[in-house]
């Protein structure tokens, strides 16, 4: 119990850190990419507006099952094709103290691929 508390508090540590350097605005919002053991979520945020602008979650593609590297660069390519839609094609990525390999990486280049600059 006292390792996943600790774990825990490292991440909570890491996400502070991270959100403490980047900020989204209208124009540029902040694309914050959280993931669990089954699935990711996805949102683009106006901070200074306190608004989300667009939320995507990984359960509408996989149904239910657990989420992979290829699943994940699909999602960001659909995040991506919405953001487009409403006009958005820069953000600034936030990883939410998560490393950046695996599904997170492939999420961001599945959405750069499909046309928003991160």
């Amino acid at each position: 119990m006292k390792d996943i508390l600790a774990k825990q508090r490292r991440l909570a540590r890491r996400k502070v850190r991270v959100r403490g350097k980047i900020s989204g605005t209208s124009t540029i919002p902040r694309l914050s990419v959280s993931k669990t053991n089954t699935s990711i979520y996805a949102q683009l945020i106006d901070d200074i507006k306190q608004v989300t602008l667009l939320g995507i979650h990984s359960k509408s593609l996989t149904k239910g099952k657990n989420i992979t590297i290829a699943d994940a660069e699909k999602l960001g390519a659909v995040l991506a094709e919405n953001a487009l839609s409403k006009n958005i094609y820069r953000a600034v990525f936030d990883r939410r103290g998560r490393k950046y390999t695996g599904q997170i990486s492939a999420f961001a280049e599945g959405a750069r691929k499909s046309g928003l600059r991160i």
